[in-house]
């Protein structure tokens, strides 16, 4: 018996290793590798092709703005022969336009500080709100000069009706004129893009600032603000269009009347005010 305790105790090692043996397939180790996934994606990687690197997009400048040269238009007469060789040019759009806008009126005003003055006034308001706006600055500023400006304070400024952008603009103006030597009678002197370049070189005075004040200010006759929404709304009703035309279209729009832009944008405004029934252009006297 006590010999076959050793037997029985030696089959049962032999016994559990055999079942060992026989259960090690179920362990299935080749499963552990499942890790190796990443790897192989990694591989995979590093065989597809690099994405090309975006390209920066490179914005070609803008081209000049080109004002054609000509007699100013200075007086009435000269928008009258003005007008005429216009229509000469073309009968067919200017005709629809002096049929419905009427006579062209000319919109002269002061060369100097206090012209530039108005035109700030001017912005964004109608006529009846920059006349009377206007007629208090000339009043409670007077002399009207970028000194007196400067030297009025904000409640003396917000005495006149002057929004606190339009008192900015008026500073920016004022202290271009008295401390940068921006001399705004002078301008008349240059060519109209040196003269352009100028204005917008100071703050608060855009392209369309600008651009009146070459027109009714210096009386460029080629001068065209095709940033003024009225005359992309005359635009649009004229020809046409099924959309208001931005400012880069009417520019495109507008070269059929070079040399004499600037009197077709009076026409446009004319046009816009009795076919819509409302005023454009704010500055209709001067």
């Amino acid at each position: 018996m006590s010999g076959s305790l050793p037997g029985k105790g030696a089959a049962g090692k032999a016994g559990k290793k055999g079942a060992r043996a026989q259960s090690a397939p179920k362990a299935k180790p080749k499963e552990k590798a499942a890790p190796a996934k990443p790897a192989r994606k990694a591989a995979a990687a590093k065989t597809r092709p690099r994405k090309a690197p975006k390209r920066k997009l490179v914005r070609r400048p803008k081209a000049p703005i080109l004002y054609h040269p000509g007699p100013l238009i200075d007086g009435e007469a000269a928008l009258a022969e003005a007008a005429a060789r216009l229509r000469a040019l073309d009968p067919e759009i200017i005709g629809k336009l002096v049929e419905v806008g009427g006579a062209t009126p000319l919109r002269r005003q002061q060369p100097g500080f206090p012209g530039m003055a108005r035109i700030i006034v001017a912005q964004q308001v109608s006529t009846a709100s920059a006349n009377a706006i206007f007629k208090r600055v000339e009043t409670i500023l007077a002399p009207l000069t970028a000194q007196t400006v400067l030297e009025a304070d904000d409640e003396k400024l917000r005495a006149c009706g002057l929004s606190m952008p339009k008192m900015r603009g008026l500073r920016a103006l004022a202290h271009a004129v008295a401390n940068d030597g921006l001399d705004l009678l002078g301008l008349g002197d240059l060519v109209a893009e040196e003269a352009h370049r100028t204005l917008v070189a100071v703050k608060g005075i855009g392209p369309w600032t600008a651009d009146i004040f070459l027109l009714f200010c210096l009386g460029h006759p080629d001068a065209f603000p095709s940033g003024d929404l009225a005359l992309q709304e005359a635009a649009k009703i004229v020809f046409g269009l099924k959309k208001r035309p931005d400012a880069r279209r009417l520019e495109a729009i507008a070269e059929r009347w070079r040399p004499l832009r600037g009197i077709a944008a009076r026409m446009l405004w004319a046009y816009y005010r009795n076919a819509r029934q409302r005023v454009g252009m704010a500055l209709e006297a001067g």
